[in-house]
């Protein structure tokens, strides 16, 4: 058959042909980028709890209903179980699951429906309180080390109570306990209990109070996080400590108490110190005690005897300071009498150094004449020697002086200048010049000169 006439040859699609996964692949991605996170409130109905740890269930109201699938690492941090016909809030992605093409509801985390509003409350009153200071480290009171009474605000019928009760008697069944009953739970409990913790800050019986209750939802425990609940136990005389639900369990009680203790047990524990380990203290501070006593008794006696040794009569006492004064009035008599006998040894040997080192002044005098004898006669022939060099040099010097020279008869001629002249050939006629006599001198003009 032609191929024009082939059925169905007009029809050829002009976009192009995608498989089913690619087409759900698409479409998961606009579902997931079109909507965020976002919680969506139901029934859980059909719930299957899976081998593998996962959780499939439908969530649905009165006119419609969608899958749901929470994954095993989600369904670990829930903190307790779905079940058919709870009505919950739960934050979800919303995808689609491609090999089936069915439309799903991923669920990251779920909450009892109405959990939400008590949460928003619990915060909203919390940041108020703390704007207060009165969850203020500063203002919390330490707990007694010793208590004689302890106070226990809580249910009578709490398996909570039976835990602190049996923590006690075994811990220290010495301690008297008080109990103030009241509901923990319910339609007015908070009011209660911040009456009976006001009851007991009035009646002043106890060292310390505990506040307790045993686990249970956010529901359960809201009577823990009033206002007026709060208030009462900042404003106890007493120091209190909460014990309220698990260890992962907050309330405002616990903020606001001057202890906060995990679970009702451990709020018993930190009221009451244990009566073996109190003992056995007792023990270790007697032995700690009789050791010291026995060691201070010692020393004391050993002290004592040194005493008794150093203890004398008065008579004894003063007959050796008399034996000591005499024997220093005899060290005093010997050192006197022996520095006396030094220094007259001394002297003597003195005396004979000077009598050995004073001069003959006799000698002396006769050698002295002598010596001005020898000076006299030696200064004599000194001088005559002396006064001949002297008549020699002067003779001497009389003939070279200029003066002498000129008395011959003889002149000096100078230059204007008193340059002395020594030739004839450095003057020129009309040339003035200067002659000196012995006895005075005359300015004269050269008229000629001859060569």
């Amino acid at each position: 058959m032609p191929e024009s006439t082939r059925p169905g040859a007009s029809l050829a699609p002009s976009a192009p042909v995608i498989p089913v996964s690619m087409l759900n692949r698409l479409a998961r991605e606009r579902l997931e980028s079109a909507f965020p996170l976002c919680w969506v409130a139901g029934e859980i109905s059909n719930l299957t709890y899976a081998a593998s740890g996962h959780v499939y269930f439908s969530m649905k109201d009165a006119a419609a209903q969608v899958r749901c699938v929470m994954f095993r690492n989600r369904a670990q941090l829930l903190g307790w179980r779905l079940e058919n016909g709870q009505h919950i809030e739960a934050r979800v992605l919303v995808t689609l699951y491609e090999a089936r093409g069915d439309f799903q509801l991923n669920v990251e985390a779920a909450r009892k429906a109405g959990i939400g509003n008590l949460y928003e409350q619990f915060l909203r009153l919390k940041e108020k309180l703390e704007r207060e200071g009165l969850f203020s480290s500063a203002d919390k009171r330490p707990l007694p080390a010793y208590p004689h009474r302890i106070g226990i605000v809580s249910s009578p019928q709490a398996a909570a109570l039976k835990d602190v009760l049996t923590t006690l008697n075994r811990r220290a069944p010495h301690i008297g306990i008080v109990l103030y009953p009241t509901p923990v739970q319910g339609e007015g409990s908070a009011a209660q209990i911040a009456g009976a913790i006001r009851n007991a800050s009035e009646r002043r019986e106890c060292d310390v109070l505990i506040v307790c209750r045993g686990g249970g939802s956010l529901e359960d425990l809201w009577a823990f996080n009033d206002e007026e609940l709060a208030r009462a136990i900042r404003t106890c005389s007493i120091p209190v400590i909460t014990g309220v639900g698990h260890e992962t369990d907050f309330t405002i009680a616990d903020f606001v108490a001057d202890q906060r203790a995990p679970t009702p047990t451990a709020a018993a524990e930190l009221a009451a110190p244990e009566r073996s380990a109190l003992m056995a203290g007792l023990v270790d501070c007697r032995r700690t005690l009789c050791r010291q006593f026995r060691q201070s008794h010692n020393q004391r006696s050993q002290h004592l005897d040194w005493l008794a040794h150093r203890l004398q009569h008065p008579a004894q006492r003063l007959a050796q300071q008399h034996e000591n004064l005499l024997n220093l009035q005899r060290r005093l008599d010997s050192g006197l009498t022996q520095a006396s006998t030094r220094g007259r040894h001394a002297l003597a040997s003195l005396t004979h150094r000077l009598l050995l080192a004073r001069p003959d002044t006799s000698r002396l005098a006769r050698r002295l004449e002598s010596l001005a004898a020898k000076l006299h006669g030696e200064w004599q022939e000194n001088l005559h020697g002396k006064s001949a060099d002297l008549a020699r040099i002067a003779s001497s010097l009389s003939h070279l002086n200029p003066d002498a020279v000129l008395a011959r008869g003889y002149s000096i001629v100078s230059d204007k200048e008193g340059n002395i002249l020594r030739d004839s050939r450095s003057l020129e006629p009309n040339d003035r010049i200067t002659v000196c006599f012995h006895s005075g001198r005359a300015d004269a003009t050269v008229t000629s000169v001859s060569k």
